[in-house]
């Protein structure tokens, strides 16, 4: 982190890396170009709507999964949204088909409960999509994994048939996490398996997320050469929709020692942010971040405490190099994806602050919470 002294970063933040960010944004732009597809950012993975403006030199546009992300689409994206959710709330279906230029309904009942509304809507083309179910996942937990059995996300190809219904013009599968090319290479075989038949019938084909393509490692030639031979033998549109691959790696959460604890030769070192609250992934799936200035092993070992009172927020062994104290600056890594779009305020514990370090350096605070943001969401 080439940038300002961690003593200038209030505590607790998150903290954005414009830097990292264009880094990033750049790959997936140059993947856009190449295999000649749509890449638009997914909403739930983040939301940060005051870094749109850097996000809008890149790609094309955003997907929403609710009226509200649809709203925010609209407004600080400036485009219509990618809409997609597992059911719609009628009294809001209006509302979302005035932010939508892509709506995906996730059964054929939805589809036909609300397709008479779109086809009313005079104003613009709507394009209707269906999501289904490829059968296929290598995610391991089952939280995250959209075709486990018995999933609700996605019609199977049973339940289909040989015909799409009159109206619908594309397809959307949503099937990985964090994944690499070759599980989409293998979920694209299960398309042209289960749902090929289908492909001469649409337009569109929207592949969802998952595509942690920014990260080291990750064979993004590879990913263009199937995605160019996809479109070539379908003829199709596509659309890839990642959320983690955005901000991946582009920023931390800085947290301080408030007090530490021992029990039975266990050190805690309690911080002033939650697992719970502000970092739910790491108890949920369970995601494990880096923390500056560990090691492998020491003879300095901490559990990370968070400051709620739930007794299982907090994160297994971490190793630094010299003891720690109360003061001390805790630096969790890769904090920007899935973190803020999921934070609470449970326990009415203070939430981090938002703040962006640009390209030359200078660090903004973007968004400061308060009690007033806390007693709003109660009454």
């Amino acid at each position: 982190m080439a940038n300002p002294k961690i003593s200038t970063i209030p505590s607790p933040c998150f903290v954005l890396e414009e830097k990292k960010l264009r880094k990033n944004l750049k790959l997936l732009q140059r993947v856009r170009a190449k295999a000649d597809v749509e890449i638009i950012l997914a909403f739930k993975a983040f939301a940060n709507w005051k870094i749109f403006p850097i996000i809008r030199e890149y790609l094309d546009g955003a997907t929403a999964s609710s009226l509200w992300e649809a709203r925010l689409c609209l407004e600080e994206m400036g485009s219509l949204a990618h809409t997609y959710a597992p059911a719609y709330l009628p009294e809001e279906f209006d509302q979302i088909i005035k932010r939508s230029s892509y709506i995906t309904f996730n059964s054929l009942t939805q589809f036909k409960t609300f397709y008479p509304k779109i086809k009313a809507f005079k104003k613009r083309k709507i394009n209707c999509g269906l999501r289904i179910n490829p059968e296929y996942s290598e995610v391991e937990t089952e939280l995250y994994n959209p075709c486990a059995p018995g999933s609700r996300l996605g019609e199977l190809w049973t339940n289909i048939g040989t015909k799409l219904p009159e109206g619908i013009n594309g397809l959307h599968f949503h099937n990985l996490c964090e994944s690499d090319s070759y599980a989409l290479e293998k979920t694209l075989k299960n398309i042209e398996k289960y749902f090929g038949h289908l492909l001469p019938q649409i337009e569109w084909i929207n592949m969802g997320g998952g595509h942690l393509i920014t990260k080291k490692g990750y064979d993004v030639a590879h990913l263009i050469k199937i995605l160019k031979a996809f479109k070539k033998k379908h003829q199709l549109k596509i659309t890839l929709e990642p959320g983690s691959a955005i901000a991946w790696q582009t920023g931390f959460l800085r947290t301080s020692v408030l007090d530490i604890t021992e029990n039975k030769g266990i050190k805690t070192a309690i911080l002033d942010a939650s697992f719970t609250a502000h970092m739910p992934d790491t108890l949920e799936m369970p995601y494990r971040p880096d923390v500056q200035g560990t090691v492998e092993k020491s003879d300095y070992p901490y559990r990370l405490g968070g400051v709620s009172c739930l007794a299982g927020d907090y994160l297994e062994n971490y190793y630094f190099k010299k003891p720690l104290k109360v003061g001390d600056p805790i630096i969790l890594e890769d904090m920007m994806h899935y973190t803020m779009v999921k934070t609470t305020m449970f326990n009415g514990v203070k939430h981090p602050d938002f703040a962006v370090i640009d390209l030359e350096g200078i660090l903004t605070v973007l968004r400061k919470f308060t009690y007033q943001d806390f007693k709003r969401r109660l009454g």
